[in-house]
């Protein structure tokens, strides 16, 4: 039986995903075409001012430590610096953690902010507070999937669209636990690859024609559809009708298998040996591919989910295999793209939801601490070989240019020329600011 990995409460991926709407709205590409569909007159309008075209977010899931990866503290009690020797980066006066390697040979690229902290030390809350620039509005538990407010994949689905034939908003190789849609609704949740495209027969379900597929069996499909169709709408967005998700475009979630662009964008078999190589021949390593593919056909935002970051027990001993081909991919990643012309208008995220205790505990590891931790830039016009704010000598928490989840958001969302300023509507019709403190990073801003 396949494991789960599980995060502190013991929730696992599975249960996370008993929350969601199910495989034919929340996974499906079918769901995410209805998406699309539905979102044709907001994804009209023009975007303004935009500095990148694409984002990804690669989501450390757990909560990495800011001490064993951007913010080493040499000069701290080996208690609490650990046991990774600073190193240093192409950027004179910048300092990684030792196994940080990779990424400091191209930090000339690379934008740190070691100074984003929050109240929300658990993994539901801080999660919560991170995918969508807003605090919980209650408490929740650590190993919660929480949804108060659209997340940022979601928002930037409804307001910048995708190109024909494509969703607007993919996550790769899961939903992130408040990566949903909240209010904006299930046709801006993302469209979900659980499959692993270092596989050699990797296929994206519904993309290509399941084998053995024959005539009869769509005509099945179409009778079944035609038995839905018989089923009572209520137009009200306040009702949240669910049979709403799978009407409109039906005929085009029939239709994508014949997709040459949907097709292109997920034939990572044509990329080269030493492309595929250099971003790692395993699970994380081509997703992150297959990441640049997409934004390469168009899609707007993409999450690259990497679990497994809770390290409460021997964090050197499980970041000593786990740090060093995470770190080597990332970099092929920006590499990759700066070297194709990308990165210019492609933006790079690297965060979780918090970082870690200053103290290593009895256990060896370290614990949730959401007094400091360290979010990594790369691209959209994003000056590199800088650090911006600092946490106090020991890594106890920021001190200097302290900056909030809100203005993390925020300069997401001016990246790609969306307003975080703005209104949005429940489906109550009650008004809500998609960022209460619309503030940007301006160091991060061109």
């Amino acid at each position: 039986m396949a494991k789960h990995w599980t995060n502190c409460e013991g929730l696992t991926r599975r249960d996370g995903l008993k929350l969601g709407l199910g495989g034919l709205v929340a996974g499906g590409l079918s769901g995410a075409l209805g998406a699309k569909a539905r979102a044709s007159e907001s994804s009209a309008s023009p975007k303004r001012h935009a500095q990148a075209d694409a984002c990804i977010l690669v989501w450390m899931d757990g909560g990495p430590s800011h001490y064993e990866t951007f913010d080493p503290k040499p000069d701290a009690p080996v208690e609490i610096r650990g046991i990774y020797q600073p190193i240093a980066t192409q950027t004179p006066g910048i300092q990684f953690a030792q196994p940080m390697e990779k990424m400091a040979a191209i930090s000339d690229d690379l934008a740190v902010v070691r100074s984003i902290r929050h109240d929300q030390g658990n993994h539901g809350a801080g999660n919560h507070y991170m995918m969508t620039g807003a605090p919980p509005r209650i408490p929740v538990g650590c190993g919660a999937f929480v949804s108060f407010h659209p997340s940022l994949g979601s928002v930037v689905s409804k307001e910048i669209g995708a190109p024909h034939g494509i969703p607007a908003y993919f996550s790769l190789p899961r939903m992130s636990r408040s990566g949903g849609p909240n209010f904006l609704g299930s046709k801006y949740a993302p469209f979900v690859v659980p499959d692993n495209p270092n596989n050699s027969g990797f296929r994206v379900r519904d993309v290509t024609i399941p084998s053995g597929l024959t005539d009869g069996r769509f005509s099945s499909r179409q009778e079944i559809r035609s038995r839905i169709d018989t089923m009572l709408r209520f137009n009200n967005a306040a009702v949240a009708d669910p049979t709403l998700a799978v009407d409109e475009f039906y005929q085009q979630s029939l239709q994508i298998i014949s997709s040459k662009e949907a097709q292109a964008a997920f034939d990572i078999h044509k990329e080269s040996d030493a492309v595929r190589d250099a971003y790692g021949r395993n699970s994380f390593g081509q997703q992150a591919l297959l990441a640049r593919r997409l934004v390469g056909a168009g899609v707007p935002f993409v999450t690259l989910y990497s679990g497994g970051w809770d390290h409460h027990v021997d964090i050197f001993k499980s970041l000593d295999t786990k740090l060093p081909p995470f770190e080597a991919t990332v970099a092929a990643l920006i590499a990759d793209l700066k070297q194709q012309g990308m990165l210019e208008r492609t933006l790079v995220v690297v965060l979780g939801e918090f970082g870690r205790t200053p103290k290593i505990n009895e256990r060896g590891g370290r614990d949730h601490w959401s007094n400091a931790m360290s979010v990594v830039f790369a691209g959209g016009q994003t000056r590199g070989g800088q650090v911006i704010g600092a946490t106090d000598r020991q890594g106890y928490a920021a001190v200097e240019r302290v900056l909030s989840p809100e203005n993390f958001v925020s300069t997401i969302y001016r990246k790609l020329g969306i307003d975080p300023d703005q209104m949005m509507y429940t489906g109550q019709g009650r008004p809500t600011h998609l960022v209460s403190d619309a503030t940007p990073i301006d160091e991060l801003m061109s």
